[in-house]
């Protein structure tokens, strides 16, 4: 007989308890794929410990959604369904079912340079695209999980993956728990920030469970203790310095280029731009596909071969530098480096040698503060409820103040060989 729940384990929030319908959604292969993606994608070859996979992430979401949304329906006065809160939870767990191999390699590097390649222009297509298809996929499934989803459920559980509450008439405060367009606090990063910071070895003084007890519903949003903007401060900081110090490490950055490459060289074998809209083929795809090129006999892998070798070896693209260029002077491109050239500092040096790599780091919403966009509460002398707006330098003093007014991108010049011309960075500033 079937368990109508089960407990879970898990290092980051304790054990875990999902019910029998949540259950069946998780053992089905369209789920389980999901153990063979890395969480950090090539993290893992520069910081060891990060070997989590998009799976268990995926429960910590789901637990997360469903325990969040409960602590609000204890509260009076708002919409309350079972069926959101079946759908929620769903949402949550399958938010991620359509990373492709080392998560967002092969829909940020991959794909964009498949287009590229392929002379298909930019190819529009995100996880969350492939998420919607292997949802369907697994509901469409000769015994698909026994709750009972109508099409207006599965298109609200799309709505909320992608965070976009103009396709559903559901409550709106529900489009802030999974995926938060408004304010992008939601326990996709709440689970993600802690368990990427348990793995590797990092501290966060961000505490998610405390910002979710202080968690109340009004207008139509949540909204939170005023005394919490600290604490989501926090988050944003703990999101800034994994991006700045973990993600986009100039290591992984270099190992990414070269996973697309290898993939990019393989796809005359796998036609990738036909996987990503087969789910029959898709559930077959995930981190092992090095595995399948490394070993590979086949003469047309044979350049992806050379390429993940070097990665086994440790033969890595080489960063060269970088610098800050202020956004309206990002013209700069691997053109502009062939024209300083090259003359004076590398002759040898080809423009297909020089992957130049821009990366924007901000607090989540751009060039914005995102906690300008959250709404906070406190109880007046009566013990009563009172929405409030903080006042500007409340909000920002936390905020970096030249945030706004010199957002910088990240130049990283990474060379496939190991040719040398830091002084052409130098100049390319000065123009």
């Amino acid at each position: 007989m079937f368990q109508e729940e089960k407990l879970i384990n898990d290092p980051i929030h304790g054990y875990m308890t999902f019910k029998k319908w949540a259950v069946e959604f998780i053992d089905t292969e369209e789920f389980q794929r999901l153990r063979d993606i890395k969480q950090l994608g090539a993290s893992y070859y520069v910081f060891p410990g990060a070997c989590h996979n998009r799976f268990e992430h995926s429960l910590g979401t789901a637990h997360l959604a469903y325990t969040l949304t409960k602590k609000l329906y204890e509260q009076e006065g708002i919409s309350k369904q079972d069926k959101d809160l079946e759908c929620v939870t769903l949402a949550a767990l399958c938010h991620d079912l359509g990373h492709g191999p080392f998560s967002h390699v092969f829909d940020h590097e991959v794909i964009p340079e498949l287009g590229k390649v392929l002379n298909h222009g930019k190819i529009k297509w995100k996880h969350e695209d492939a998420s919607e298809m292997m949802l369907d996929h697994l509901y469409e499934s000769p015994k698909p999980p026994s709750i009972e989803l109508g099409t207006d459920d599965l298109d609200f559980i799309k709505a909320l993956i992608r965070g976009d509450q103009k396709k559903s008439d559901r409550s709106p405060y529900l489009f802030d728990i999974v995926s938060n367009s408004r304010n992008s606090i939601d326990v996709d990063k709440f689970d993600y920030l802690a368990r990427d910071c348990y793995y590797l070895g990092r501290k966060s003084l961000f505490d998610s469970s405390r910002l979710m007890k202080f968690a109340y519903v009004k207008d139509d949003q949540i909204m939170y203790y005023h005394k919490e903007c600290v604490n989501i401060y926090e988050m944003f900081h703990t999101r800034y310095f994994l991006h700045k110090r973990i993600y986009n490490h100039r290591v992984t950055r270099a190992i990414n280029f070269m996973i697309r490459d290898a993939l990019v060289k393989a796809n005359s074998k796998y036609h990738f731009e036909e996987i990503i809209k087969d789910p029959e083929l898709y559930i077959k795809l995930n981190d092992s596909i090095l595995y399948e090129i490394e070993y590979s006999n086949q003469t047309e892998l044979e350049d992806s071969r050379k390429i993940v070798k070097r990665i086994r070896q440790r033969k890595l693209y080489k960063f060269v530098n970088e610098c800050l260029i202020p956004k309206n002077r990002k013209g700069i491109t691997k053109e502009n480096l062939n024209e300083c050239k090259i003359a004076n500092y590398g002759k040898n040096l080809k423009e297909e040698d020089i992957i130049v790599d821009w990366q924007d780091l901000n607090y989540a919403k751009g060039e914005n503060n995102p906690v300008e966009a959250v709404k906070f509460y406190k109880k007046n002398y009566k013990k009563k409820l009172e929405v409030i707006k903080l006042e500007p330098d409340e909000i920002r003093y936390l905020f970096l103040n030249s945030m706004k007014k010199k957002l910088f991108a990240y130049m990283h010049v990474i060379q496939k060989r190991s040719t040398q011309f830091m002084r052409l960075l130098k100049n390319l500033q000065k123009h």
